[in-house]
């Protein structure tokens, strides 16, 4: 009887004995997590306006075990990501855009950023970073039309020159005692780069072609070195060299359908995209709605600005003003209207997988349950 009171007791604590071993919890550096998310979604692809990228931050060292994701941040969603135990708010919509004079418990802004710092939380937004990208609230957007291709309304150029400077100036020269006179003065000359020379014949002449490029603050000083010699002067060839467009990547999408779809289908698969039980409607003149959309232009919030001027059957944003939608029907587009930040919320549920996979599962990312549209229709 000994012995299997003894057994009795054994078995139970192998039982209990893996639930004393708890695993550590994860977490990221505020600075290593701020690295990767702008490795995510670049902020030069932001507009030049907006307000992106760490707006809040605790002193330092901060960590972060929980990335907390919402459309707007409300006092009301700052209070769910304190209960929630975030580190980080991630605010698609910078909380803070017009700069702030002071912090007081005054308006509500201002408490956001009271309550975050003494709560130790940090904010970061990426607003129209994330528009831009190929992987972001645009082309979510634009999986409401269901099988489409798409390209950037207004592409974005790349942060850099492909090479140094931001022109190239190009002359030829006939003496070789007046060219090494002149790339001797060149060379003194700084922020200039890629000063190559290449044999070259023009007008039955050997000659030398010379070709560099230069700052703006640097083609001062060699057009005004060129200008001493009038007939160089003459023949030199200045060009002002483009950022390259990024692939995929801009401002809304010009969307062309697989196949023409009926406005009233179309209007149903954004309801359901969009998980909305109703959007506003403009018809184009002349059109029903039985009408074929085949290309429609997309931007996610307010589109008034992206949207102007493209040619399409149909127009898919949040919001416009009334003489925008009256501009756009007069011209045979049909306008469909969903409520700014409608366009744009559901997008988090992807992004948090995505970053997810980005970061490696490293810190848990919930979205909010409290976010929502300011408007409803009563």
């Amino acid at each position: 009887m000994l012995l299997s009171c003894v057994h009795l007791i054994r078995r139970p604590l192998q039982c209990i004995q893996p639930l004393l071993v708890l695993p550590s919890r994860s977490f990221m550096d505020l600075k290593a997590l701020v690295s990767s998310l702008n490795d995510f979604a670049s902020l030069s692809l932001a507009e030049s306006w907006d307000n992106v990228g760490l707006l809040v931050e605790p002193s330092p060292p901060h960590t972060v075990s929980t990335l907390f994701l919402t459309n707007d941040l409300t006092e009301e969603v700052m209070q769910e990501a304190l209960q929630k135990k975030a580190d980080l708010i991630l605010s698609y919509h910078p909380p803070i855009f017009r700069a702030l004079k002071r912090i007081t418990w005054k308006t509500w802004k201002e408490r956001l950023v009271i309550r975050a710092l003494e709560h130790r939380v940090g904010i970061y937004s990426p607003h129209t970073a994330y528009d831009a990208i190929p992987h972001g609230v645009n082309n979510w957007l634009a999986k409401g039309l269901g099988v489409c291709t798409t390209v950037p309304l207004h592409p974005s150029m790349a942060p850099s020159y492909p090479t140094e400077g931001t022109h190239r100036v190009e002359f030829s020269v006939d003496h070789t005692e007046h060219l090494e006179t002149i790339l001797s003065s060149m060379r003194g000359i700084p922020e200039i780069s890629s000063l190559i020379t290449l044999p070259s014949r023009a007008e039955g002449k050997e000659q030398t072609r010379v070709s560099l490029n230069c700052t703006q603050k640097a083609l001062l000083e060699v057009v005004a070195l060129l200008s001493r010699n009038s007939l160089l002067y003459h023949k030199t060839e200045i060009m002002l060299l483009q950022k390259p467009l990024l692939p995929h990547t801009g401002m809304g999408r010009l969307c062309t359908l697989s196949e023409p779809v009926s406005l009233s289908a179309l209007t149903e698969r954004i309801k359901s995209h969009l998980r909305l039980p109703y959007v506003r409607l403009a018809l184009g003149t002349g059109k029903t709605l039985e009408a074929k959309v085949k290309v429609a232009a997309v931007c996610a919030g307010s589109g008034s600005s992206v949207l102007q001027g493209v040619e399409a059957d149909l127009y898919l944003t949040g919001e416009m003003s009334h003489h925008e939608v009256l501009d756009a029907v007069a011209k045979g587009i049909s306008v469909i209207l969903c409520e700014h930040s409608n366009t744009e919320r559901g997008f988090l549920s992807e992004l948090r997988d995505m970053l997810a996979t980005h970061l490696e599962n490293k810190i848990t990312i919930i979205v909010s349950e409290r976010d929502r549209d300011p408007l409803q229709v009563v």
